[in-house]
């Protein structure tokens, strides 16, 4: 109701002079079929990894910045068609499926405190009600995606075994670690002199992890800022492919009881300390197929709804106001 009540605010604004016109087509990034998409919600969309992106080179970053929001456009004008088919095949969502949903979450992270649970999605740019949101829209478009591309993603047993052989090859030669980490927080809406400020925060926590016989977990409960600060930071074990991509290469790439300079995620800063690391048994083709099986299925399924949204696109009218 609040996006069509602005909507509707919008439209009015275009009878009321000439300032007022050029304002709103400044803030118009795209219309899809009658929908508005502005270019704030391009850029909160974008922001998460428009925060990542530290290229030296003005013009490399330039790019890179460029290709984010152009990204970031296509997702929100994608989402804007499937939910116009949603709509119209009257395709619904209950509450009582977003609860299982958002309970599903928090006991596979071991999140028992709701208060802890709604900091954590801060951290992400969500509130609570933000995040159902999300999940309610992700119930609705899985179900019109069985409706209009289950049948197209089909997985065969030579497909399995393809991607078993690809799994056992990698896997004979990784391990897995054993790693603590220390957190400096950072708000999402964080200004860069902010961003700064953490990163040399937690330069200076990782000098000081690198003192001889320092203990690490000991420091991490009296330093760091984040949920797992009451058992010293630990982390468990863990194999490639389960963390963020720029925590997991700092990780790997460190030896046993060597300390990460500065890590960025979406959380902030991490000082990592690699504890132990193992080598990886394969496990057998009969364990892995289910894990296999759901893979190929998820990367067969996101083809498909290229393919889908590509269609619906070219059918619908689709009309970009800004450069990106």
């Amino acid at each position: 109701m609040k996006k069509h009540m602005a909507v509707i605010a919008a439209a009015a604004l275009l009878g009321s002079g000439t300032a007022a016109r050029a304002e709103l087509v400044d803030r118009v990034a795209a219309v899809v079929n009658r929908d508005i998409i502005t270019l704030s919600e391009v850029q909160q969309r974008a922001a998460p990894e428009m925060a990542r992106v530290n290229n030296p080179d003005p013009r490399k970053r330039a790019e890179q910045r460029a290709l984010l929001m152009k990204t970031a456009l296509d997702t929100l004008i994608g989402e804007k068609l499937l939910e116009s088919e949603i709509a119209e095949l009257g395709i619904t969502a209950t509450e009582a499926e977003v609860d299982e949903l958002v309970r599903d979450v928090r006991e596979r992270n071991n999140i028992t405190d709701p208060a802890q649970f709604e900091q954590l999605l801060a951290s992400e740019g969500y509130t609570l009600a933000s995040y159902r949101d999300m999940l309610r829209k992700q119930i609705l478009r899985d179900r019109l995606l069985r409706m209009k591309v289950g049948a197209k993603v089909k997985i065969t047993e030579e497909d399995l075994k393809a991607a078993y052989a690809q799994y056992a090859r990698g896997e004979s030669e990784d391990s897995e670690v054993h790693a603590r980490h220390i957190l400096v927080q950072v708000d999402p809406k964080a200004t860069p002199e902010q961003v700064e400020a953490a990163r040399k925060k937690a330069e200076a926590i990782a000098a000081e992890a690198r003192r001889p016989g320092m203990d690490f977990a000991a420091l991490a409960r009296a330093r760091s800022e984040g949920p797992s600060a009451a058992d010293g930071g630990d982390l468990g074990w863990f194999k490639r492919g389960v963390m963020v991509p720029a925590f997991e290469k700092a990780a790997f790439a460190l030896e046993e009881g060597g300390v990460s300079a500065p890590v960025r995620t979406n959380f902030g800063w991490h000082v990592l300390k690699v504890e132990e690391k193992r080598a990886v048994a394969a496990a057998s083709y009969d364990e892995m197929r289910p894990k296999l099986e759901a893979k190929l299925g998820q990367e067969k399924t996101e083809k498909a709804l290229e393919q889908y949204v590509a269609e619906l696109r070219q059918k619908a009218n689709v009309e970009v106001k800004v450069n990106m």
